[in-house]
């Protein structure tokens, strides 16, 4: 009797498995109106707020991001190969994030110190951010540690 039980169920995970899922993107489309962008970030969960500029009298909407501080990490003692492999698997995280839209930026910091890098994540919340960023596999294997942060930002603001 049990394993006509079980069968079903065994199905019902293998086609769930093997089907193509969408993956949503976290970004909201920038040919939105200011108030369409708002009100779609607020629909999927983001904290926004309006700014008005006194000098331009131009407003802005200011949205939380989160930065993971990338520090260094208690187990850095890999030979080379290993190392470049976790660098690389590393690398292959931050450029899934990014296609997902779920970080904006990341980069290494030009110096030695304890903090490496930082990725900027477009999350709804703190949580959500500082999973994906300990999902890294660098941070996995102990080479680097995560800090994460809420941060504000206007949107639709180039880097200069």
């Amino acid at each position: 009797m049990m394993k006509y039980t079980i069968y079903p169920i065994i199905w019902l995970i293998f086609i769930f498995c093997n089907q193509k899922r969408e993956v949503k993107k976290a970004t909201v489309p920038k040919e939105l109106s200011a108030s369409a962008q708002k009100a779609a970030l607020l629909e999927k969960g983001f904290q926004v707020f309006d700014y008005k500029d006194e000098n331009t009298k131009d407003t802005a909407i200011m949205q939380q991001y989160f930065i993971a501080f990338l520090k260094r990490g208690d187990n850095r003692e890999q030979d080379k190969a290993t190392a470049d492999s976790i660098q690389k698997l590393h690398l292959d995280h931050l450029g899934r994030m990014y296609e997902l839209g779920y970080a904006d930026i990341s980069g290494p910091f030009g110096d030695d110190g304890d903090i490496c890098g930082i990725t900027i994540y477009t999350t709804p919340t703190l949580e959500m951010a500082d999973r994906l960023a300990n999902m890294d596999p660098a941070v996995k294997a102990g080479r680097l540690k995560i800090e994460t942060h809420p941060w504000w930002a206007a949107k639709g603001f180039p880097l200069r």
